[in-house]
């Protein structure tokens, strides 16, 4: 019982140091976060930190993996939200959208990650969340141009190509801009330009 006790006690700390990360990210670059500075914005010791995760790597590496769970849930349970596929597409957008609101320094940590030279396992769990994602979104696309709602002559792999774009996009301007606030009526307006392409005379 002690033993669960403590291991519950660990995930607790491990999880808190994910989000304090995922905190750090949205108010400076990922490069400058070190674990002397994880552990002052959680009034820890960089020891305390060590007692949790190994290496600074293994951070990263949970980081990833809560990146991957949260938006890959949140676009889940958007897709299932409706069965109409151009009512799942906007559901899948706006929760991307939101996810980038709620937790700013999710896109700027997967940015910076992908942006990193050679190969590690954080960038390929990052690939893989990226991969998974476009996979739910080309299954919708093409169920969406079989039922006669998207134009036949639309290629679904450029389409999704261009839906993920068009939210890095949105997420990118209000990087340079200083904050997230109206990104979400913005999304509106983009989403439209989006499906009005897709659909062609279709709608």
């Amino acid at each position: 019982m002690e033993t669960a006790r403590v291991r519950r006690s660990s995930e607790f700390r491990q999880a808190e140091i994910v989000q304090a990360v995922v905190a750090l990210a949205a108010e400076c670059s990922p490069a400058d976060i070190t674990t002397a500075r994880i552990a002052g914005a959680m009034a820890l010791t960089q020891g305390a930190i060590f007692r949790h995760f190994p290496t600074k790597e293994a951070i990263w590496l949970a980081v990833a993996e809560w990146i991957e769970e949260t938006l890959l849930g949140a676009i889940e349970e958007a897709s299932l939200s409706s069965g109409a596929p151009l009512e799942q597409l906007q559901a899948m957008f706006r929760a991307h959208v939101g996810f980038a609101v709620a937790y700013p320094g999710a896109p700027r940590l997967i940015f910076h990650e992908l942006q990193q030279p050679g190969d590690s396992a954080v960038k390929r769990r990052i690939r893989g969340l990226l991969g998974s994602y476009r996979g739910t979104l080309l299954q919708i696309l093409k169920g969406a141009r079989e039922r006669g709602v998207v134009a036949h002559e639309v290629d679904v792999e450029h389409a999704a190509t261009l839906f993920i774009g068009a939210i890095q996009g949105l997420v990118m301007q209000s990087m340079l801009a200083g904050g997230m606030r109206g990104v979400e009526e913005s999304a509106q307006g983009v989403f439209g330009v989006f499906l009005s392409g897709i659909a062609g005379g279709q709608r």
